[in-house]
């Protein structure tokens, strides 16, 4: 890429699209294509091929899609199915008839069966079956991946898929019912540092910023003291107690998502298609994991953000919630071959992204 090649990211607002814009920014890169979903919905075929004619980006950065944890995956099966299909499936087939240079497909690692021998080598897709809460989003991300592979074979075009652990950074999702596992468990043991604090500003500011059911600041301290035990945060004789889903026995990864961009700029700037496979007779499982090799319980990464916060209270892990799958570890042999590792560590990324989270 040069510095004045036009980059299109899609999702620039997300987790993972605006530590692209912030890196590729810091590199010196200075011609980006961005547009909003209120601008461009990409799941409308007809705007997309618009957009594509009209601004003629050269290089593509493909982080948009619709996400959330287990309970959300599970709930809005149909909504996550479709939305993705239709947002990979538009901006991957307009960047092929417009000639993009080179397209990034973001996945995730939820793409690999739910038993799926640990660590997860890209070898092991479509080997079993998916874990059952998230398998329509799980298929949309394998479609996008031979969506991208089948492209690249047929028509010689250079789109290239990585597949992300559990990301967690900057402008991270806080929302308490769709958020993913790391933000939620900060806030919750954040707002029950304030409950056993009895630092109702604290509260109230937290409420404002981003009420929780049409609960905020301004509600009656009983509206929010029954709010927040809905979420499982409650005082009792004194003691705080903060509800944990699930058993808090599953293991996971979790990569500082302006790690992943930095992987992500890294590949696009030095890495082709022809680089993700060994020559063979069947070209395929050419995605590339992206994450750190390294995993924790849920029940270690909540003691990790309580002993950061100062929370003195205690955990009460909800086993009737999912746990998912228990384990979740990506091998990262073929990323690091290719050049690059992380370089943030999970307690350093827990104590910057909780520092974040009270500034902002």
């Amino acid at each position: 890429m040069e510095k004045s090649s036009r980059i299109y990211i899609a999702g620039h607002r997300g987790l993972v699209g605006s530590a692209i814009l912030k890196n590729l920014s810091a590199k010196g890169y200075t011609n980006f294509l961005t547009k909003t979903h209120a601008e461009l919905d990409l799941t409308d075929s007809t705007a997309v091929s618009a957009f594509f004619k009209a601004e003629r980006p050269e290089y593509v950065f493909l982080a948009a899609a619709k996400v959330g944890g287990i309970i959300a995956n599970n709930t809005y099966r149909a909504d996550f199915i479709y939305a993705n299909l239709m947002i990979q499936n538009n901006v991957v087939h307009h960047a092929y008839l417009n000639g993009v240079k080179k397209l990034m497909f973001l996945g995730s690692t939820c793409i690999y069966p739910k038993n799926c021998p640990q660590p997860m080598k890209e070898d092991y897709l479509l080997t079993d079956v998916l874990e059952y809460t998230n398998e329509p989003y799980a298929i949309a991300k394998i479609a996008g991946i031979k969506l991208c592979e089948s492209y690249n074979l047929q028509y010689g075009t250079n789109f290239i898929s990585v597949m992300p652990t559990n990301l967690y950074g900057p402008n991270d999702n806080f929302d308490l019912e769709k958020s993913h596992v790391l933000p939620a468990l900060i806030r919750k043991i954040w707002l029950g540092k304030a409950l056993e604090d009895n630092n109702w500003n604290l509260l109230q500011k937290d409420l404002d910023k981003l009420p929780i059911e049409g609960v905020s600041g301004k509600s009656e301290k009983s509206s929010i003291l029954r709010m927040l035990s809905n979420y499982g945060i409650q005082k009792t004789n004194n003691t705080v107690s903060v509800e944990i889903w699930g058993s808090g026995k599953p293991m996971r990864e979790f990569l500082w998502s302006e790690d992943m961009a930095d992987a992500c700029v890294f590949l696009m700037e030095n890495r082709e298609f022809k680089d993700t496979f060994s020559s063979s007779q069947e070209i395929r499982n050419t995605h590339i994991n992206i994450g750190t090799g390294v995993d924790i319980s849920i029940s270690s990464l909540a003691v990790l953000i309580k002993d950061q916060i100062g929370f003195t209270g205690k955990f009460i892990f909800n086993s009737a919630k999912p746990d998912g799958t228990l384990k979740k570890l990506t091998d990262v042999t073929k990323l690091n071959a290719l050049g690059w590792k992380h370089k943030i560590a999970l307690k350093e990324g827990v104590s910057k992204l909780y520092n974040w989270y009270i500034n902002n």
